[in-house]
């Protein structure tokens, strides 16, 4: 899950961000220029907050969370003093407030902040941790082992702790013990490798498992709002889980191949992290109580719309509030106050409510039916349209740092875009499979903030990671392509 990072500190005396003053002024332009035909006043005001919010995103030159403060404001003001109906009474500030703040209403964000929750029942009571230990401790001690012990880790945690940075904030320790084991320099190829497989095989399971991120909650709720109509858990898991799992061997080869380790084997490698279980000891009741939760909510998550009728949302929930029960519980309130990210569920909140903005003033219709003319996509079957608009997402996402921000911005003009073509296309599975493509942040360090913590290490390059980048991204998007002509296409999203 994409997590709203820190770029800019509020230091005293700090100078004013030149970002911010360019962003404000081109919004300015947009909002004061004579209204486009075909576009109301308050659609105009709103693609004027979205270009403010891309600049500042783009630039990072705000803390995430605080530039949704400020979205907020803006969407208030600008809202509340347009003009709406036949009359041209003003809306006003109270009701756009409303507006502006009704994305924490969604059952999308509820799922996001269960979602959060879980991950720190997880961290409380060691069993990411040990889940990891152990998956490692199967694969052996060879270089080739613990690449694919990484990938697997990172499976296995992406089906029960849903945010991308928390995953990987609990597999980098580990896999820096086991650089040590190795002894070689934290330098070397081996230990830029595996870091490099921990963040990109995070940005890949982002892709296959509908829970893992942010973003694909983000997805779902402009899916609700503007169709009515989301695909299940299990409807996200067989379309995403095969292209995930194919990708994972491609990064497992082009890493191998351009990466070859110093050394394939050591001794006492695995003796290092038999010592670690051990160190944790049995696992206690708190342990088995949390895996025990999350298999429930797996086995609830994927027979939805097939043995029951319960929502993924009420599902998390529901096995949140036991794990907050007195006694029965692993967590409490203060502890999750500490570890949650709360920045980040404030950004998706703002996120979906401008999303939705889009969608309610038409703004997003407007933008459609330029992107449509533009590209003549009304000439191209679906498999051409998808493919069009993959590109433009993968190329777009170099300069966003974040996939929940680069959703919020650009999926609900893709729905309106698919809804302005009509036809025999699906909205709801290509909008899943465009999501899919929203987390393709292999190429630079700054496109996922997995990319940063693993950049953090220290134990590899910019460069070394986007040489392994660019050839997971060439890779992913044939296989995109294939996939739509074939799986995707046999299961009707395309």
């Amino acid at each position: 899950m994409s997590t709203a990072s820190s770029p800019v500190s509020a230091a005293p005396g700090k100078a004013f961000p030149v970002a911010i003053i360019f962003a404000l002024i081109a919004a300015l332009a947009i909002a004061l220029m004579p209204t486009p035909s075909g576009l109301t006043i308050a659609g105009q005001r709103i693609l004027a907050i979205l270009v403010f919010a891309v600049i500042v995103w783009l630039t990072e030159a705000l803390d995430y969370a605080v530039s949704s403060v400020l979205i907020v404001a803006l969407m208030a003001l600008a809202l509340g003093t347009a003009p709406v109906g036949a009359a041209g009474e003003l809306l006003g500030t109270g009701k756009a407030l409303g507006k502006a703040l009704s994305g924490f209403s969604n059952t999308a964000l509820a799922l996001v902040a269960a979602a959060l929750f879980l991950s720190v029942a997880m961290t409380a009571t060691g069993l990411d941790r040990r889940i990891a230990y152990r998956t490692l401790n199967r694969v052996g001690t060879t270089a080739k082992g613990v690449l694919l012990g990484g990938i697997a880790v990172t499976i296995i945690l992406s089906l029960m702790v849903p945010s991308a940075t928390a995953r990987v904030a609990c597999v980098v320790p580990i896999m820096s013990g086991i650089i040590a084991a190795f002894g070689v320099d934290k330098r070397s190829l081996f230990a830029a490798s595996l870091m490099i497989v921990v963040a990109q095989a995070t940005s890949i399971w982002n892709m296959g498992i509908m829970t893992s991120a942010a973003q694909n909650m983000l997805t779902i709720g402009f899916l609700q709002k503007s169709i009515g109509e989301t695909p299940s858990w299990a409807d996200w898991l067989m379309a995403g889980a095969p292209y995930a799992a194919i990708m994972s061997a491609a990064l497992f080869i082009l890493v191998r191949r351009l990466m070859p380790p110093e050394k394939e084997s050591i001794e006492g490698g695995k003796e290092a992290v038999r010592q670690a279980l051990s160190d944790m000891g049995p696992m206690s009741s708190a342990e088995w109580r949390v895996l025990i939760t999350i298999a429930l909510l797996i086995s609830f998550w994927v027979t939805e719309k097939e043995l029951h009728d319960i929502d993924t949302t009420t599902v998390t929930i529901v096995g949140l509030a036991f794990l907050f029960l007195p006694r029965i519980g692993v967590m409490t309130w203060p502890q999750v106050q500490k570890q949650v990210p709360w920045g980040t569920i404030v950004v998706f909140g703002v996120g979906i409510s401008l999303g939705t903005a889009l969608l309610d003033t038409k703004a997003a219709t407007w933008l459609a039916d330029i992107v449509v003319r533009a590209l003549h996509l009304e000439t191209l079957g679906s498999f051409g349209i998808f493919a069009g608009l993959s590109l433009f997402l993968v190329l777009i996402h170099i300069g966003f740092a974040s996939a929940t921000s680069l959703t919020s911005a650009l999926l609900p003009i893709m729905i309106a875009v698919l809804q302005r073509l009509g036809g025999d296309i699906n909205v709801m599975g290509m909008t899943m499979l465009l999501g899919f493509v929203v987390s393709f942040g292999f190429i630079l360090p700054i496109n996922a903030p997995q990319n940063m913590v693993c950049l953090g290490t220290e134990t590899f390059t910019s460069k070394q990671f986007t040489k392994i980048g660019l050839w997971l991204t060439g890779i992913g998007y044939i296989l995109l392509l294939v996939f739509a002509l074939t799986w995707w296409k046999f299961l009707g999203y395309i």
